[in-house]
């Protein structure tokens, strides 16, 4: 059924004429008569009583109309709701990432949240591959090559890897003052896929390798942390996430002229089309925090670089 038609006849109900109608729908009065005819085909039933001065509600006509007013004014919300949507920050935001970057993006959510109460954020924090469209997230963070041509992408940073460990470990086995000496630590290995693995380090005459060992391998970074904070031994991991451990003392930099070039991190969504005002504006807190801690760490990493390894 054409939701036209019925908005006219309400119309014609709610002026008491035709020609009223016409006025108030912008439209022609011979164009309202025609929905209306067109609205009581499609129903089999006479609605309204037409005369040369006055127009009036059947029976059916009277019963069609209580139901199709508080239709209609229905309707007339849910536009107003969604359309309020693409100017006002609230409603739903559904976002993915790695588990790596939940400490990231908390307080990023945080103060999102504080800044627009009516917006709520539900965040999937996994290591698996989420189909935005299929799942219906808003966006995403991603590290890696982009698979998805598709999706539309910022860069936010790279992620380089740099050697960290605690000074516990540290005092007690020694410091590395040469690549090789890894060979002869315990290191904390990060999605190694076994005991024994090659790192590739570029240093200040080009890449350099050291085959490394470990009794510990993990896939997510939090219990790498744990481990490097316990004391278990070295490991090559993002130097965005570690380097605040660095300045609180927790952790140091081993061999800070040596880093892995790392895969480079994006923001992604589906669309910009009709887009709800709460979904961009995360985006670009996301983009605004993130890019900064990316590219302050980069700086810092230099930095440690033009120094004397511990």
């Amino acid at each position: 059924m054409d939701l036209n038609r019925v908005a006219a006849f309400a119309r014609v109900v709610e002026t008491g004429s035709f020609t009223a109608a016409a006025s108030a729908l912008g439209v022609r009065k011979s164009s309202v008569s025609r929905s209306v005819a067109a609205l009581e085909s499609d129903l089999g039933i006479r609605l309204l009583q037409r005369t040369t001065r006055r127009v009036s509600l059947t029976e059916a006509g009277h019963a069609y109309y209580d139901r199709a007013r508080d239709a209609l004014a229905g309707l007339d919300e849910a536009r107003e709701e969604v359309s309020s949507l693409g100017t006002e920050p609230r409603g739903l935001v559904r976002f993915t990432a790695p588990v790596d970057l939940g400490d990231e993006l908390a307080p990023i959510t945080g103060q999102f949240l504080r800044e627009h109460p009516r917006v709520r954020v539900e965040a999937l924090l996994t290591g698996r591959y989420v189909d935005l469209v299929k799942e219906g997230f808003d966006l995403a963070v991603r590290a890696g090559v982009l698979a998805d041509s598709s999706l539309l992408a910022r860069k936010l940073g790279d992620s380089d890897l740099g050697l960290f460990a605690s000074p516990d470990y540290l005092e007690g086995r020694g410091r590395p003052r040469r690549l090789a000496d890894l060979a002869h630590h315990d290191c904390v290995l990060y999605r190694a896929g076994g005991g024994e693995v090659t790192w590739r380090l570029q240093g200040r005459h080009g890449e350099e390798r050291v085959s490394v060992q470990g009794r510990v391998d993990a896939d997510e970074l939090t219990f790498v942390r744990g481990m490097l904070l316990a004391g278990s031994g070295i490991g090559l991991v993002p130097v965005y996430l570690f380097a605040p451990l660095v300045e609180s003392g927790q952790l140091e930099r081993v061999l800070p002229q040596y880093a892995h070039h790392g895969s480079a991190i994006h923001v992604v969504w589906p669309s910009r089309r009709f887009e709800p005002a709460a979904v961009s504006l995360f985006r670009d807190a996301i983009v605004s925090s993130l890019s900064i801690t990316l590219a302050g760490d980069v700086r810092r990493g230099h930095a440690d670089a033009g120094g004397r390894a511990r």
